[in-house]
């Protein structure tokens, strides 16, 4: 537990250091913390909030400067966030509505993300199995491959190679179309492919040929493919490089490599779809070194309030959170909006 004194030092000296990004000294701190105290005073306190790790001394500075407990601290007790100005909300409402589809707006906020906080803006491509499914159809291509044709909810559609162990004819593939769109029109993909999976598993031994010959195509339609397991969208990396804690190049090398592999990104990311709200990241909390003087600031947004995704922005561990959370916040909330008016 900090004293409300301590609690006001750390507050000043981590605003301070965000806002120029250099070590924060006791005689800067007592211009800024508002406090009747004496300098020597101040010292004593920073070496307590050191002493707690919530502060280190740079081997080139008398100053301090926050750690990633520091800023836990900062965040989760002191944060106060700043509500966004009309014309930032009308910015962010007037260029998601013109994006013409579901991945123009996640290209959309991705950019906006990065424009407006001057970082790097990441968006998920909403996942396929939360979408709902309206038809599908096959179109015979020959030598045993099929093209199936899976219309989802919003008007969105996914086509897919499909090999095959038989040649099917085109009566087959009309009916077998008709037997899965019937059955399984409005439900998830997930739940659609755990429905089936189980009606295979009942019917295998006994079910008639124009059940089998649905169930085996469905079977392949609805099992999850390369493109299914995630993607992103992401903007703005090269302005961390403006940063002087993450413009090492080493650093720099190791962080672009995690953002191109994708995978650790993803899977930090979908430790966010859960969250109720703004998540925040800080450092080495995301699981990955490579993190270390970075945070992510995140939120899921939802079509027919399902978590179908989620946006965010990553940059340094000093950024100014009290402009970034509610960008984060406001940006989710529009282009769930946006989402669900397509």
């Amino acid at each position: 537990m900090l004293s409300e004194r301590e609690q006001i030092l750390l507050k000043s000296l981590i605003e301070t250091h965000i806002a120029d990004g250099q070590p924060v000294g006791s005689r800067t701190l007592a211009k800024v913390c508002g406090l009747k105290v004496s300098a020597a005073t101040i010292r004593n306190a920073m070496a307590d909030l050191e002493e707690m790790g919530l502060l280190v001394s740079p081997h080139t500075s008398a100053g301090r400067v926050p750690t990633a407990a520091g800023y836990r601290v900062f965040v989760d007790s002191m944060l106060q966030t700043r509500p966004l100005t009309d014309s930032i909300v009308q910015r962010l409402e007037a260029e998601l509505d013109a994006a013409p589809d579901s991945h123009a707006l996640v290209e959309s906020a991705s950019n906006l993300l990065s424009s407006v906080t001057r970082l790097a803006g990441i968006v998920t491509l909403p996942r396929k199995d939360a979408a709902t499914l309206e038809q599908i159809e096959f179109v015979k291509l020959g030598e045993k491959r099929v093209l199936a044709v899976i219309v989802l909810k919003h008007g969105e559609v996914e086509n897919r190679v499909l090999t095959l162990d038989r040649e099917y004819s085109r009566a087959e593939l009309e009916k077998a179309a008709n037997y899965l769109t019937e059955r399984y029109a409005g439900m998830d993909v997930i739940h659609a492919r755990e429905r089936l999976v189980s009606e295979l598993r009942q019917l295998r031994e006994d079910m008639n040929s124009l059940m089998g010959s649905a169930i085996e195509l469905g079977e392949q339609v609805l099992n999850p493919g390369e493109e299914d397991e995630g993607d992103f969208v992401m903007a703005g990396q090269t302005r961390l490089m403006e940063y002087d804690e993450l413009s090492d190049v080493e650093r720099l090398r190791a962080l672009f490599e995690v953002f191109n592999a994708k995978r650790d990104i993803l899977h930090i990311l979908d430790r966010c779809t859960s969250a109720d709200g703004v998540q925040i990241f800080i450092g080495q909390e995301s699981g990955y070194d490579v993190f270390d003087n970075c945070s992510l600031v995140s939120a899921p947004y939802t079509v027919d309030g399902r978590v179908v995704g989620v946006l965010g922005v990553i940059g340094p561990t000093r950024m100014a959170y009290d402009k970034v959370v509610p960008i984060v916040d406001v940006t989710s909330r529009l282009l769930s909006a946006a989402l669900n008016s397509r």
